[in-house]
């Protein structure tokens, strides 16, 4: 019989789960999900009373279940579902598949989805993000999710504010240009920021609470070479100055200011605690001097404060109430409140989500700025890089970014993702709006003689998307002479029915072929010169195996150059100790030089459009002065691309 005293426990513990907010039960979910490690049941070896209570208030607390299903805690995920599926009756659940019905199963469907109710506290009292980029390089997709999601939260979810705040204080890095891509590219995704500001509109603010820490003794100045301090604080090792003065930090801190050649062999750390479990919070460095100038102040000053000293310091003087960033800044949290309370500012609550991961890609900011300054890629806006620049460049709509990022949510479940669903997203968007066109390889095109074709050329005007008029016409041309892929003509066999797309049915008659006509010799097999093809209009298009694409060549013909792009890197996902540039794929670009539709002439850069059978593509360089366009593939998500 099961113990009634631990029921009873249980039952009580129950009213742990009730909050509406996840940081105060994280801890008890963790506790649950250690003691369900080898449990089915939460007491004795059946459902009993501790069970149903505990999974109702779970249920109940619409933070605490959409927690559970990011699956994140797999024992309790495990007998949550457990539980939901064995005691229906008496949880009085509906069967599965009613909840769906009616109103009621609509706000229930919709309850569950509300992903983006992750219990932020305090909202009441308002709400205001931040998203604080470097700038030392383009958006990158990750950025992007950042941004969306503070921009989310701060003018959709709730009637707040957004401060978009440049994070400059690394002047060896940053440079104006990259400001001004920022800017543009958060204009383009649609976010508009309340306010701009920058980390050096407030050096002197840090400085002057660095100063406060240094005397107060939560800070002191060190000049242990770089790979000791790293030694010493995995080991746990307090360093040798860690006893220092404050006089004598003020001294070297003053040295660091004005970026003499002493000052510059010093840094300042925080004292928090160099036996903590946790590393962020060894003793942290959270200035360093660096005498060259900073874009923005010149040679104002000469040393600068660390990203996790100024961060909780400027979100706190600018009003920030919700500093919301990626999971690798879990460890450091804790480090953050520290450096609130240390410096007497006002509390800013920590909420961190999931970064982005895509295989075969890196978002490192150091490594994306090697491969730009190697060119292994064009620039930052290279097709092939991650960037916001790029991936548009690449075809990449704003609405459909917009959307797959905000469906992945807050969540804090950190996957790999592969970019088929990514692409696919970016599809629906294009399908109904990019225009249809033909293109036909210039290698080894096959000359055809259409017989029972007008005796002289003539053209209609038809849809350019048969789903859509309202993108227009476009003029399509009929004659005897036209033109096919070589893949086609080969494909084919004598007296063959076939359909000419947009045209009907024809049937192969003669088909010449190059040397080895009958493929009996080694070698490849033989390629089609020419063909001869009869009109058969009548025939049903319904029934012919092969629709091929092909152009008059009694019309202007466009050439262009179609470009395909692959992964930046040959594995999947690329480990701590990688030498990432071992990984680096030699060949990530694959260009087919075709003849075009005369219609493609008109196309601008920036077009979206399809050419028939061979995919959709943004037009990345327009047709002008006889020279080639360029037209980049989209992936649409059957590439895996």
């Amino acid at each position: 019989m099961a113990d009634a005293a631990a029921i009873k426990e249980w039952q009580q513990r129950a009213e742990a789960f009730k909050p509406l907010n996840l940081r105060e039960i994280e801890a008890p979910l963790g506790e649950l999900h250690d003691h369900l490690t080898l449990r089915s049941y939460i007491v004795g070896y059946s459902c009993t009373e501790a069970d149903l209570t505990v999974w109702k208030a779970l249920r109940a607390n619409r933070i605490a279940h959409a927690y559970i299903k990011q699956g994140l805690m797999v024992n309790l995920s495990r007998w949550f579902k457990f539980i939901e599926e064995t005691e229906k009756p008496v949880l009085d659940l509906p069967a599965r598949g009613a909840a769906g019905k009616g109103e009621a199963g609509k706000k229930e469907a919709k309850k569950d989805e509300a992903s983006y109710d992750i219990g932020l506290q305090d909202t009441e009292k308002g709400v205001v993000t931040r998203f604080p980029p470097e700038p030392s390089g383009y958006l990158h997709i990750g950025h992007a999710k950042a941004a969306l999601l503070n921009d989310y939260f701060a003018h959709k979810k709730y009637n707040g504010k957004l401060i978009l705040r440049f994070d400059d204080t690394n002047p060896l890095k940053e440079k104006q240009e990259f400001e001004d891509a920022i800017v543009k590219d958060l204009e383009l995704m649609g976010i508009k920021p309340d306010v701009c500001t920058h980390t050096s509109d407030y050096f002197q603010e840090l400085y002057d609470e660095c100063v406060k820490l240094i005397k107060s003794g939560g800070a002191y100045a060190d000049n242990t070479p770089q790979e000791i301090l790293r030694d010493e604080r995995m080991k746990k090792i307090d360093s040798k100055c860690r006893g220092m003065s404050i006089e004598e930090s003020l001294k070297h801190f003053e040295e660091m200011k004005e970026g003499t050649e002493e000052g510059q062999k010093w840094f300042i750390r925080a004292k928090i605690n160099m036996q903590d479990l946790n590393g962020a919070m060894r003793d942290p460095v959270i200035y360093r001097c660096t005498p060259e100038p900073h874009h923005r102040t010149g040679s104002t000053w000469k040393c600068y404060p660390t990203y996790d000293f100024a961060c909780p310091v400027v979100d706190a003087v600018e009003g920030v109430t919700h500093a919301l960033r990626t999971t690798e800044y879990n460890d450091r949290d804790a480090q953050y409140q520290w450096f609130l309370k240390a410096c007497g500012l006002r509390h800013v609550y920590n909420w961190n989500f999931a970064r982005m991961a895509f295989v075969r890609t890196f978002l490192s900011k150091r490594k994306l700025t090697k491969i730009v300054d190697n060119g292994s890629v064009w620039g930052w806006d290279d097709p092939r890089m991650p960037t916001v620049r790029g991936i548009r460049r690449h075809g990449m709509t704003i609405p459909a970014l917009q959307e797959f990022i905000l469906q992945q949510g807050p969540s804090k479940s950190i996957t790999l993702m592969d970019w088929t669903k990514f692409w696919a997203t970016n599809k629906k968007f294009i399908d109904p709006v990019a225009a249809r066109y033909t293109a036909i390889e210039s290698k080894d095109k096959v000359s055809c003689t259409v017989a029972g074709a007008p005796a002289a050329p003539r053209s209609e005007m038809k849809d350019k998307h048969a789903k859509n008029s309202d993108l227009g016409k476009k003029k399509v041309v009929f004659s005897k002479n036209i033109i096919l892929d070589q893949a086609d003509a080969q494909s084919f066999a004598q007296d063959e029915e076939i359909t000419l797309m947009n045209w009907g049915n024809a049937i192969v008659r003669n088909i010449t072929h190059s040397l080895n006509p009958m493929g009996l010799l080694p070698g490849p097999p033989p390629k089609v010169t020419s063909l001869d093809l009869e009109l058969h209009l009548q025939g049903d298009v319904k029934t012919t195996k092969k629709k091929v694409t092909w152009l008059s060549t009694d019309q202007e013909l466009v050439p262009v150059k179609l470009h395909d792009f692959d992964y930046l890197l040959t594995k999947d996902k690329l480990e701590d100790d990688d030498d990432f540039e071992k990984f680096l794929n030699p060949n990530t670009e694959a260009v087919t030089e075709c003849l075009a539709d005369c219609n493609v002439a008109d196309l601008k850069e920036d077009d979206i459009m399809q050419f028939d059978r061979k995919g959709f593509f943004r037009v990345d360089r327009a047709f002008k002065n006889g020279e080639a366009a360029a037209f980049f593939q989209i992936p649409t998500g059957k590439q895996n691309k």
